[in-house]
């Protein structure tokens, strides 16, 4: 009795997904999410060249064209120093932007290293850490980081500590519920019995497993970050002159509003667009990164 091998064309075969192309194709549904990526990808562009190919300076001062409106010589009009607008928004934006990303880029690294411990360890390593976490939820954070700024100095750098340093709060408590559902799956318990260290646990296996909440916390956090900066700035505690941000150029159009309607709404405008971009993106993310609205 012979057997007859069984062959399958390679056309019948299914092809394998992963869990990046299975968001990036529901993400792809998602058309406020597109259009919130490709805003923010043009404006940050714009932000960086822009500058480069206009015939003024963000500093350059010209007295005698103070407060002239949208025109063909400015576009935006200008301020009250005769600085061209436009250029200055484009500016601002490098110094928003900028803050946005490297304070989230703070506040993520301590959040994640601080919840993945306090997660991880458990018992009364995480009940004293996240007591502490706690205690700094109570306290109010724009008067603490105006305490830092005003100890620290006023540094754009140390802006970015500033702001980071206070945003990482419930990145912490985000990793942390994350790491205690994970660390009781069984692919943990195999690396534990091969004797891998907690650090290789935590740093290869767990937080792994848990950027899918990571990634759409981040994108909700630049936001907020850019809030906070934007309101230290409208304070006079942001960046100082001749720098600008949008916070600094809204608060220099809100000043002046009634007679000179475009010193606020074309930096507002922006500076709302890109705030709306980022929430409609990260809205998405978290849509297309929950396997549990996966859909064929």
């Amino acid at each position: 009795m012979s057997t007859r091998a069984t062959t399958v064309l390679p056309a019948t075969l299914e092809r394998g997904s992963s869990l990046g192309r299975d968001a990036w194709h529901r993400l792809k549904k998602n058309r406020l999410a597109l259009f919130g990526g490709a805003t923010l990808i043009a404006l940050s562009l714009l932000c960086v060249v822009g500058p480069w190919f206009s015939a003024y300076s963000y500093e350059e001062q010209n007295l005698a064209n103070a407060f002239a409106p949208p025109g063909a010589a400015h576009w935006l009009g200008t301020d009250q120093l005769g600085r061209d607008l436009l250029v200055r928004i484009l500016y601002g934006g490098r110094i928003s932007i900028g803050v946005g990303l490297c304070a989230t880029f703070v506040a993520l690294t301590i959040g994640v290293v601080y919840g993945a411990i306090a997660g991880y360890l458990g018992g009364k390593t995480d009940a004293a850490m996240m007591r502490l976490v706690d205690i700094m939820y109570a306290l109010p954070f724009t008067i603490f980081v105006i305490l830092l700024m005003v100890f620290l100095g006023r540094n754009i750098v140390l802006l970015f500590l500033a702001i980071g340093a206070v945003e990482w709060l419930t990145m912490a408590r985000i990793v942390r519920s994350q790491i205690m559902a994970l660390k009781k799956m069984e692919f943990i318990e195999a690396a534990r019995a091969l004797g891998f260290s907690n650090t290789r646990i935590i740093f290869r296996h767990l937080l792994p497993n848990a950027m899918g909440p990571i990634i759409v916390y981040t994108t909700l956090t630049i936001p907020g970050v850019m809030l906070l900066e934007a309101f230290l700035s409208f304070l006079g505690l942001g960046v100082q002159p001749p720098m600008s941000s949008w916070g600094t150029l809204i608060k220099d159009g809100a000043e002046k509003m009634e007679e000179y309607w475009w010193l606020l709404i074309f930096p507002g405008g922006v500076f709302s667009l890109t705030l709306f971009s980022l929430n409609f993106l990260g809205d998405g993310l978290r849509d297309a990164l929950d396997v549990r609205s996966a859909k064929d």
